[in-house]
């Protein structure tokens, strides 16, 4: 029970205090799943979300899920998304109950415009993270720049994208076993 309280906590922190979505929220997740209560991997995180992209609904409330039935099974998964999603729905209903009201206030959109430049940094940082984490040689960098290409000028289909990577990686492994049994 004490976990599941952890759980729910730690993942409703992670709700009220992020703005910006699932890639805004992965310093954080990081943060609190991997230094802090160290309940996955930096690899285990980055690999949630690659997963939580490729499949439907929020990345972050899939990483939730991800991460709670690996602590709990699935009432963990039930209780981290749970702790995930009660601030939105709380902040929800508070704003929609004001904002009408309050829009109209020249200092309200100088917060959102102020939120939205946090939230592009924090993207950059994680991306940053995740650059370091993903890419750990020079097949890597050359992978990532095709992949990123592809992005720009074919696809932005999450889908596509892993399945490229997924190709990618398997034609990479069957190459360093032929070199191997080649020595």
């Amino acid at each position: 029970m004490k976990e599941l309280l952890e759980l729910y906590t730690a993942f409703f922190r992670i709700g009220l205090f992020t703005f910006g979505g699932g890639m805004a929220m992965l310093p954080m997740l990081t943060k609190e799943v991997v230094e802090d209560k160290t309940w996955a991997t930096n690899e285990e995180i980055l690999d949630c979300f690659a997963i939580g992209q490729c499949t439907p609904g929020i990345i972050a409330i899939n990483t939730a899920t991800f991460i709670g039935t690996k602590r709990k099974g699935a009432i963990g998964g039930v209780v981290a998304t749970l702790g995930m999603v009660s601030p939105s729905i709380i902040v929800i209903l508070i704003i929609a109950s004001i904002l009408s009201q309050i829009m109209g206030y020249p200092i309200v959109g100088h917060i959102f415009a102020g939120i939205r430049v946090a939230v592009a940094a924090l993207v950059t940082e994680s991306l940053v993270g995740i650059l370091k984490s993903g890419i750990k040689d020079w097949f890597g960098v050359i992978f990532y720049l095709v992949i990123l290409a592809f992005c720009i000028c074919v696809t932005n289909s999450p889908i596509l994208v892993v399945i490229a990577g997924i190709v990618v990686g398997i034609c990479r492994i069957k190459l360093i076993d032929k070199k191997e049994e080649k020595k």
